[in-house]
């Protein structure tokens, strides 16, 4: 169930950071909040199993086209490391969000059921009358939005940097999903059902803003391809200490540093995407690669799941997964610094 919304969020990104290219990021920001928002509606009222997995994958399309959409629109807002600040605290409210349709869900389950839930958060999309008065294009994608799509300048952008760049994005979300997804089910096994509960999971998401928020200040300090790939050897240490944690304690706190620098890794590499690309194709390119991501987060869990079935060890795994995260540590760190300014140009920094 989990792959369908993934798979969805790939071919969004894919289809809405093109568009945005073509159109614009204002109109591209809409469809993709309207589509998420009223497929919830739909997926609400939605019966048998093969309907159900056909709008939920319609539903992780919008989803998957915001993100990218969206960094792509703040980039353009802002410049230098004010610009990487504001795009690694936007990305905070992922966390945010999280929190609240928790904590909605735990007091609002009893009383609407998930089917209820689901139309709560369409409204989502009332955001759409914000972004039509407040969020307007700058001038340089209007003006883009006007000539016919440049597939040369696509394909230039296909440079070096890019699977460098696709390597990173593909190994920070197959390292969390993968983790993320098996390791609470693998420790309640052993008999610490703390990890199942509902304060342990709000926990390691509170967990990850101070993630967010560090990484934020350490871009005044540090350069962006450092700070993801020091994030991502982190969170290699928190992966080990998750998988051999015995105790209920010891599982709390490898999973806090676990939560800690993985989503500070993704901060910081959604922040340096967008900055690596010409106004003309940065909404593809930057959807292309988010998708690459999420790509990452099917194999991940499926991954896990096969080699579980197959009887390799949990500390096999684990070894895997720190190899994954130190290949992504080394793919960021060969790309260069950009410094994008407002006028839509890269300047190397």
């Amino acid at each position: 169930m989990s792959s369908v919304s993934s798979i969805g969020m790939i071919a969004g990104g894919f289809l809405f950071g093109h568009l945005a290219d073509k159109v614009g990021r204002q109109k591209t920001l809409i469809a993709s909040l309207l589509l998420f928002s009223l497929g919830n509606v739909v997926l609400a009222f939605t019966q048998g199993f093969v309907p159900f997995l056909i709008v939920r994958f319609i539903v992780g399309a919008g989803l998957g086209g915001e993100l990218p959409v969206a960094a792509t629109y703040i980039a353009e807002l802002y410049s230098g490391k004010k610009r990487s600040m504001m795009l690694i605290l936007a990305d905070s409210f992922w966390a945010v969000g999280w929190l609240v349709a928790a904590f909605l869900s735990y007091a609002l389950s009893g009383l609407l059921g998930w089917r209820g839930l689901l139309i709560v958060t369409a409204c989502s999309g009332f955001f759409v009358v914000a972004i039509r008065k407040h969020v307007s294009d700058s001038d340089d994608v209007k003006q883009n939005t006007k000539e016919k799509f440049d597939f040369n300048a696509l394909k230039q952008a296909f440079t070096w940097r890019t699977p460098l760049l696709w390597t990173a994005w593909f190994m920070v979300m197959f390292s969390y999903y993968g983790m993320f997804m098996w390791l609470p089910s693998i420790l309640v096994s052993k008999g610490n059902s703390f990890v199942s509960s509902f304060g342990y999971t709000t926990l390691m998401v509170v967990a990850q803003l101070p993630g967010y928020f560090g990484a934020a200040w350490l871009t005044k300090h540090v350069r962006l391809r450092y700070i993801f790939s020091i994030y991502m050897l982190g969170t290699a240490l928190g992966a080990v200490m998750f998988g051999n944690a015995v105790s209920v304690s010891a599982t709390i706190i490898a999973g806090c540093v676990l939560s800690f620098f993985n989503l500070g890794a993704y901060g910081a590499i959604i922040a340096l995407t967008p900055s690596l690309y010409h106004v003309k194709t940065r909404g593809t390119m930057t959807g292309l690669a988010e998708g690459m991501g999420r790509f990452g987060a099917v194999v991940g869990p499926l991954l896990v799941g096969f080699l579980m079935d197959k009887g390799v060890s949990i500390n096999s795994i684990f070894i895997l997964f720190m190899v994954s995260l130190i290949v992504g540590a080394i793919a960021v760190l060969a790309l260069p610094d950009e410094n994008l300014s407002k006028d839509g140009q890269n300047h190397a920094e």
